[in-house]
């Protein structure tokens, strides 16, 4: 049995079974964990001599700690089916001994989808690049632009860009296993390089060195990061933003894929930005205003997206939920991704409070918010 949503235009947007969300790839491309998690089946190594399929990276979602979960992402996915998505950053030694259904286990619907991995032993990154190949992720992203106190003191994240040598031996022992490996990185590390051209020189050794060892795409947060004296969220705003050192990263290096990250939050940006490098990540604005991911891909790709207002939104991502709840994932899973859905609009403020201070009252949580919601919007309308 099957149930049609359909947007304001009367267009069919998702269908959904009674028994599961219906996914982008067929049912034998699925597994399970045991826990609920669904993963795609293992595939093989290319062959020697052949190239895995390219990624399309015009539009990003980047990679965020409790923000870019499988849940976040799965909602994603009703939005736009073009931006390439990806996990939060995965510490290599937890995915090499930890809970690997967990860590790893996917939705097919989320594809595209990279995997960010935190580390600076090649032979353990390594090992991380095969497992992303087997559990069927389309790119591996070494995270070289953290500045947190805890990821530095395990000896990755943005130090590691005063390392340029490491993180060469490393990307070399991720791309010998033949998926596409991707650095995300600063445009410098606070103090070192000095400014104008020291810093500029010392950008471009690094990533002509990185490059040389089989990195063809580098996605450039354009700040610097500061290790010490900043907490990340700082990191995140109170370096200056340098868009024109990554734009001219990109005339250095003509045949490099540069994408550009930090501060875009409007599509005319975006394409400003899109204008000089090849591709745009888009952060925080993705978790305040998810539905703007739609107009981009519109604006980039010329597709129109398949949903454009948030109660066909919640329709669709209803079933998906109600599935998860019963498997033993938490409301504040879901909710905390729900919560900057009506972000800017009268009533806000009433839906963030409902959803946040009703416990684990399932999907009847969600319901009571959206009815408090449309009775602001219908004493406005009054």
């Amino acid at each position: 049995m099957r149930k049609n949503f359909t947007g304001r235009d009367g267009r069919v947007v998702c269908a959904v079974r009674t028994a599961r969300t219906v996914q982008n790839l067929p049912r034998r491309a699925t597994a399970r964990d045991g826990k609920g998690a669904d993963f795609t089946r293992k595939r093989r190594a290319p062959a020697p001599g052949q190239n895995p399929p390219p990624v399309e990276r015009r539009l990003c979602v980047a990679p965020m700690m409790e923000r870019t979960d499988r849940h976040f992402r799965r909602l994603l996915r009703f939005i736009t089916g073009r931006a390439l998505l990806y996990t939060e950053m995965v510490p290599a030694g937890a995915m090499l001994h930890g809970d690997r259904g967990r860590m790893l286990g996917f939705d097919p619907a989320e594809k595209p989808l990279a995997l960010q991995v935190g580390g600076s032993d090649p032979e353990e990154l390594r090992r991380c690049a095969l497992l992303a190949l087997e559990w069927n992720y389309d790119e591996i992203n070494l995270n070289l632009g953290c500045p947190s106190a805890r990821v530095r003191s395990g000896g990755f994240g943005a130090c590691l860009m005063a390392e340029p040598a490491r993180v060469a031996d490393c990307v070399a022992a991720m791309a010998a296993g033949g998926l596409p490996v991707t650095v995300k990185i600063r445009t410098g590390i606070g103090g070192e390089g000095g400014e104008g051209e020291g810093a500029r020189r010392h950008l471009d050794e690094f990533v002509a060195q990185v490059a040389a060892a089989g990195c063809r795409c580098f996605i450039v947060h354009a700040r610097k990061a500061v290790l010490g004296g900043l907490s990340p969220r700082a990191n995140r705003n109170v370096p200056p933003l340098e868009y024109a050192r990554v734009y001219q990263l990109k005339c250095d290096f003509p045949r490099l894929q540069i994408i550009i990250n930090g501060g875009i939050v409007d599509s005319a940006g975006a394409a400003r930005h899109l204008g000089q490098v090849d591709g745009v990540m888009i952060g925080r604005e993705a978790c305040r205003r998810p539905l703007w991911l739609g107009q981009l891909q519109k604006e980039i790709f010329g597709e129109p997206p398949a949903i454009t207002d948030v109660d066909t939104l919640l329709d669709c991502y209803a079933p998906y939920m109600e599935k998860k709840l019963r498997e033993g994932a938490r409301l504040r899973q879901f909710t905390r991704h729900l919560a900057a859905l009506f972000h800017g609009r009268p009533g806000a403020a009433q839906w963030r409070r409902a959803l946040g201070g009703a416990g684990e009252g399932g999907m009847e949580t969600v319901r009571k918010a959206r009815r408090a919601m449309a009775l602001v919007e219908a004493r406005r309308a009054a």
